[in-house]
């Protein structure tokens, strides 16, 4: 008992470090302890992390007033969130790299289901969380991962079309006068060309087929100079492996002489399905990538060297070569994913693979940020408290991303634990938050 008690203590003592130094961006010293209050409010073992919950176990003897600090800190305070992201990545990176390289750079987007049309963004869209078209508000995100750790650096609202051009609930709901629409892949580029500038250290950007399926996402990678794993849609068609298009026709007499690549009837590229259906089980090779909760994760995959037919009849050079990775369990009759690599010619089967399922940690990431940190739990409607919450939700997990890269679970048996010595809530009071992900305040 008495070690733990000194893991505590040193615990408590780093995460107060911690929250000091993620104060020097509040831009303002009535900000800190109301920050740093909201950031400990997130990591208390409650159901519930919306403003009222946290502000009944923070402070039962004066609700009323931690209520009304830690929602003007969320929801009216102007401090910025790409500040307070950087500085978070700034005292994460380090711990997360210190005994792995940075593997990924992770696009992904998570969905919040959400009632009603007043709150910032929410309307009928395709809502991951549950599967299908539903009434929600989404948000993009990049994050930082390694084969132990993964972290969100940067993160924003989908703002969809109508809620662009709606002047009315832009103006209600406090969007910026700056944020336009901007479809997703339009979105995760800019936060990708963000962390270029900032020179953060580069690794293979992995995005699923929402974004990888788009040539110009792709493009735009490519010019950025940038590797990728992403997904593909099945019906993407590719040249197969010493397949290209034809050359231009001949030069005639007269005029400029051709240059546009061609096709014809017998000459045409292949969508990765049907060119996977051409393989024999002799082509595809059992390959393991890591270990999971029931033991070694493996599969079937064929890597192929093949090239992009995108418009190429507008270009006068073939598309350069590149991976074709599927995936073609042993159980299913057609190959289940499939993936574009611009990763190096040499690379082993082994190591793409790896790459390209490096993506599960961002979904581990979601789970924590949502389950345990509250990360949809934010009620108000508004777009400051709709990022203000979330970057401080990545905040507090950063310092559990911290402590997890510093200790093993072997070493120190509170990593992850923040223990927090706090009165007990009154029987009296009954805090209004709603369980409920799609409850409006």
């Amino acid at each position: 008992m008495k070690a733990s008690r000194e893991e505590f203590s040193k615990q408590r003592e780093r995460f107060t470090n911690y929250l000091d130094l993620l104060g020097q961006v509040a831009e303002h010293a009535d900000r800190v302890i109301p920050m740093q209050n909201y950031a400990k409010g997130l990591l208390l073992p409650i159901e519930r992390k919306s403003v009222e919950p946290m502000a009944a176990r923070l402070a039962p003897g004066k609700v009323r007033q931690m209520h009304q600090s830690l929602h003007h800190i969320v929801a009216e305070a102007a401090w910025s969130d790409a500040a307070m992201l950087r500085e978070v990545r700034r005292l994460v990176l380090p711990a997360m790299t210190r005994k792995h390289s940075l593997a990924g750079w992770i696009v992904d987007d998570t969905g919040f289901p959400k009632k009603g049309t007043h709150s910032v963004g929410a309307a009928r869209q395709y809502c991951g969380q549950l599967g299908k078209q539903e009434n929600c508000r989404v948000a993009v995100s990049l994050s930082l991962a390694t084969e132990q750790a993964s972290l969100p650096v940067t993160y924003r609202m989908y703002l969809p079309e109508p809620w662009a051009q709606d002047p009315a609930r832009r103006k209600k709901t406090g969007v910026p006068k700056e944020i336009r629409f901007q479809t997703k892949n339009e979105i995760a580029l800019s936060q990708i060309r963000s962390l270029v500038e900032e020179e953060v250290p580069r690794a293979p950007v992995l995005a699923d087929a929402a974004y990888g399926n788009d040539h110009g996402f792709r493009a735009e990678l490519e010019k950025l100079k940038l590797q990728y794993v992403v997904g593909l849609q099945s019906s993407t068609t590719v040249w197969p492996p010493d397949m290209v298009p034809l050359p231009p026709k001949a030069r005639r007499a007269t005029g400029r002489p051709p240059k546009l690549l061609r096709r014809d009837e017998k000459h045409q590229p292949l969508a990765v399905k049907g060119l996977a259906l051409c393989l024999s089980a002799a082509d595809l090779r059992r390959v393991s990538w890591r270990e999971g909760t029931r033991g070694t994760m493996h599969s079937r995959f064929a890597a192929l060297r093949v090239r992009v037919a995108h418009r190429d009849y507008w270009r006068s050079q073939p598309h350069p070569e590149q991976w074709l990775l599927l995936e073609w369990p042993k159980t299913e009759k057609e190959p289940t994913k499939y993936w574009l690599s611009n990763l190096s010619a040499s690379i082993s089967i082994r190591k793409l693979v790896a790459t390209a399922k490096l993506r599960w940690r961002i979904e581990r990431d979601y789970e924590e940020l949502k389950q345990e940190l509250g990360l949809g739990h934010f009620e108000g409607r508004n777009w400051r408290g709709f990022h203000h919450h979330a970057t401080l939700c990545i905040a507090a997990y950063g310092f559990l991303v911290t402590e997890r890269c510093l200790f093993s679970p072997a070493q120190n048996s509170c990593a992850g634990k923040i223990p927090f010595h706090l009165p007990p809530v009154p029987r009296q009071l009954k805090a209004r938050g709603s369980a409920r992900q799609d409850r409006t305040a």
